[in-house]
């Protein structure tokens, strides 16, 4: 007995010695004004506000600099858009960019932020179309200003916990027998053929990851997969039914900081389930909500510190698709005579491209939280690279939030390609040979270490 409890000694001083982990939350309010574009303009403008829109971030104070993660109730914030973001908030919280993380939950009745396309369009005749800089450039702002006024506190545990929503998200893309994509079964349908069609490949788990200061909760970070929308472009600036989940969980938990992320929505979304009805919104908050509340409830909790935390980071570079040139992209957005979505999404469409011929790369994250993982990824990914990643590391918490740096755009699997419909045969941004180079930076990311 006495032997036992001497070899015990050691880690019991190794324990007392762990520096603590600190966390602080933050929150700022990025709704836009009325009368400004959403979407990129894609929708009408915002003629009202159904939901205020909300930035939620978390600070790690672990080893080394601080970690940041940010989830923002936008469209998407792209390319140089994307690094402003991470900079500002960055230097408000006393790190560095590449320990950064800005995300957005892809609602669409929200703006969508790309200083690059801004810059190219307004040079075109067409400034302020995409977006409203002066409002977003404000919101960063504040969002700044809170993380830098964000105090920490210790916490002891993190859990984490998992649950299965039924009736939610479905596969977007519905093949024919030729193995082409017959239908796109978007966010909301009324086809009853394609309502029929199966629910397809998704994850239908929502994830949890939450931080304690003994039995008190301090913060719940929740990441599900599919784009978030039950009915969109009537005005009503919204954080649609994921944001009503969240606020119910809130609501639930008071006290505690709610921050959701988007997973690997490229290709699901709620069609399947939603016949773009208003009535269908708080049903699929309800399902949703109650799949949060049953991870939460699962969750499984153990004791932290500083050295549980660590922070990896894979710069990728990500190949162009060869469906439109630069020249072409040029010559569409400088035409007067063209329309002026077409001219706009050009704008977008160049903005990457060219930042991708001058050499620009796009960081990918991981966060290990104890044995959980946390991959941090860009654009609008398929749902396969995240199922992916939960088979690199068998029997570990692997969590992801997708939708980063929305430059790319869609970002689909090597097949997809060559499967057409909307997402890869008429929009993306990145070639095939994408899924190669973003599998090998999260086997990179998620292989090795504790």
């Amino acid at each position: 007995m006495v032997r036992r409890l001497a070899s015990l000694v050691p880690l019991l001083i190794a324990a007392a010695g762990a520096a603590p982990l600190r966390i602080a939350v933050f929150s700022a309010d990025v709704t836009p004004p009325l009368e400004t574009p959403l979407c990129f303009a894609l929708v009408p403008p915002a003629s009202r506000v159904d939901h205020p829109l909300t930035a939620r971030g978390l600070i790690l104070y672990g080893q080394g600099r601080p970690i940041v993660l940010l989830a923002v109730d936008w469209l998407g914030i792209g390319n140089e858009g994307h690094d402003r973001w991470r900079r500002e908030i960055a230097e408000a919280a006393g790190t560095s960019m590449d320990r950064v993380s800005v995300h957005v939950l892809h609602q669409h009745d929200a703006p969508g932020y790309d200083e690059t396309a801004e810059k190219l369009a307004a040079a075109a005749g067409l400034p302020s179309r995409l977006f409203d800089p002066a409002s977003a450039r404000e919101a960063i702002r504040r969002t700044a200003a809170a993380a830098r006024a964000a105090r920490p506190v210790t916490v002891t545990h993190v859990g984490t916990g998992a649950a299965k929503v039924e009736q939610v998200a479905s596969n977007r893309r519905i093949l024919g027998d030729d193995g082409k994509v017959k239908y796109g079964r978007m966010s909301s349908c009324r086809v009853p053929e394609m309502i029929a069609a199966p629910e397809g490949t998704v994850d239908p788990y929502v994830r949890s990851l939450s931080f304690w200061k003994e039995d008190k909760p301090v913060a719940s970070l929740t990441y599900y997969t599919t784009h978030p929308q039950s009915i969109y472009g009537k005005g009503g600036v919204s954080w649609e039914f994921v944001g009503m989940a969240r606020s119910a969980r809130e609501a639930a938990l008071p006290g505690a900081a709610h921050i959701h992320f988007n997973g690997a929505s490229g290709n699901v979304a709620a069609g399947k389930y939603n016949d773009g009805s208003l009535e269908r919104r708080p049903v699929l908050a309800g399902r949703l909500g109650d799949g949060m509340r049953r991870a939460w409830e699962s969750a499984k909790k153990r004791r932290v510190t500083a050295a549980d935390i660590e922070w990896r980071v894979e710069p990728v570079a990500l190949p162009v698709t060869s469906r439109e040139t630069i020249e072409a992209l040029r010559r569409d957005l400088g035409d007067p005579s063209k329309p002026v979505p077409r001219r706009l999404t050009a704008a977008r469409h160049l903005a990457f491209h060219e930042l991708r011929v001058a050499g620009r790369t796009i960081p990918i994250n991981m966060l290990r939280v104890g044995d959980a993982r946390v991959l941090h990824m860009p654009g609008e990914l398929f749902v396969e690279y995240q199922l992916a990643a939960n088979e690199m590391r068998p029997g570990t918490p692997v969590m992801m939030a997708a939708y980063g740096d929305y430059g790319p755009g869609y970002i689909g699997t090597k097949i997809a390609y060559g499967q057409g419909g909307y997402e890869t045969g008429e929009v993306s941004r990145t070639a095939p040979e994408v899924e190669d180079v973003l599998m090998a930076a999260m086997k990179k990311l998620l292989g090795g270490g504790k």
